[in-house]
């Protein structure tokens, strides 16, 4: 990416062309299976995207941080004073819980200016806000010297979302972002953090992420909603398995003692977290044994289980993932992120990505009067500065 626009702008913005900021870089990601098993301390499969959030930063000597976006109006200039406070629902709270994760660190906040601009499409489900997150994040710990570790960056930036934005996301988003590597899948466990990375070889196929362009308004209230079912789900197989998450329960398990759970809603809610943790375990398998048209009927059979067990998918998912489905070339298909809206993700036979995109476009639009936008998805490096001459 030409960075030298970003630097006009930031200029522009801030003035005192004699002292350069510094630019970052932290990628959003797509979860390729493992849909709502994080929160839940179970097993996830992300890849980190080339899309992601550009961050040009600047120390001054004013007490005053300032934040400002290139794909969204709201500014600020907040002095730094004892603690920061939320601002309604604005895009700055991102940044403003990691600088606020910083200072109950004892970490001291210096005046700076922050110009942020990203590729990741709004409300998509692509981690947008936890690409802030962690490169905000990787930023302040370069700037200011204060040398934490990468996995304390990723507790941290997971901890401004839960406790200042207020969405109770587990891990695997700061993760992926963070931990990302090129050509790889990441096999996470959340409840422990091991993690191993798999190589994502495609063979003559190609990840294709689709954005549905549905508003996602319910999201953060459904989100924690489905939080709380699968907690009182855990209350109830807690009588027969002492157990902190659903994770900690096998399939077989589930399926001998599922009648503890009296709530049909709520046993579906623990048969998808369930049943999706063992297919990402499956899906790795897939991966170690280049058994990509099995991957594919994973995902599949993800998707079925997030629209009929966890009801996260919606009109708009469900129309974009059957009509992927259907064309000759997609192994699979099927939501990806939080959902009620955001993205889809399908492996596409290269040769047919083209096609693909317009014939499914055309009939997603003509059954939901929305448009999709289509994105071929390349499997990218985690938060990292970038080299100013090249934008690497």
């Amino acid at each position: 990416m030409d960075l030298q626009p970003l630097l006009n702008h930031f200029f522009g913005h801030f003035g005192n062309q004699e002292s350069r900021p510094s630019f970052y870089f932290a990628p959003g990601r797509v979860n390729l299976i493992g849909e709502h098993t994080d929160y839940n301390g179970g097993f996830v499969l992300p890849c980190a995207l080339q899309y992601g959030t550009y961050l040009l930063i600047r120390q001054t000597e004013e007490p005053v941080i300032r934040l400002v976006s290139e794909n969204l109006p709201y500014q600020a200039k907040i002095p730094v004073s004892e603690s920061f406070s939320r601002i309604g629902n604005e895009w700055i709270n991102y940044p403003l819980g990691v600088l606020e994760q910083f200072r109950q660190r004892d970490i001291a906040i210096e005046g700076m200016e922050l110009l942020f601009s990203g590729d990741i499409p709004n409300n998509a489900g692509l981690s947008s806000s936890a690409s802030i997150e962690m490169v905000t994040a990787y930023a302040l710990n370069d700037l200011l010297e204060a040398n934490l570790p990468l996995i304390d960056l990723i507790k941290l930036s997971q901890k401004a979302e839960n406790q200042f934005v207020g969405v109770n996301c587990g891990i695997m988003d700061q993760f992926a972002v963070g931990m990302g590597e090129r050509d790889h899948a990441i096999f996470l466990n959340c409840r422990t953090l091991e993690n191993k990375m798999v190589p994502l070889i495609l063979d003559g196929f190609t990840l294709v992420v689709a954005n549905t362009n549905k508003t996602r308004g319910l999201a953060d209230s459904k989100y924690n909603e489905r939080v709380a079912e699968c907690q009182l789900a855990v209350t109830c197989l807690s009588e027969v398995f002492e157990i902190g998450q659903l994770s900690e329960i096998s399939y077989m398990q589930f399926y001998k003692i599922q009648d503890q759970i009296p709530d049909e809603l709520i046993r579906r809610r623990a048969r998808h977290v369930i049943s999706e943790n063992q297919r990402v375990l499956n899906a790795v398998s897939c991966l170690w044994n280049h058994n990509i048209l099995e991957f594919g009927a994973l995902m599949n059979a993800s998707h079925e289980s997030l629209r009929n067990n966890y009801e996260v998918t919606g009109f708009e998912l469900d129309t974009l993932v059957a009509e992927a489905q259907q064309f000759p070339g997609v192994i699979g298909s099927r939501m990806t992120g939080a959902g009620f809206g955001g993205c889809t993700v399908s492996i596409v036979k290269t040769d047919k990505v083209d096609h693909f995109m317009e014939t499914v476009g055309k009939s997603y639009q003509e059954k939901t009067g929305l448009k999709a936008d289509f994105y071929v998805a390349e499997v990218s490096d985690g938060v990292r500065e970038v080299n100013k001459s090249n934008g690497h």
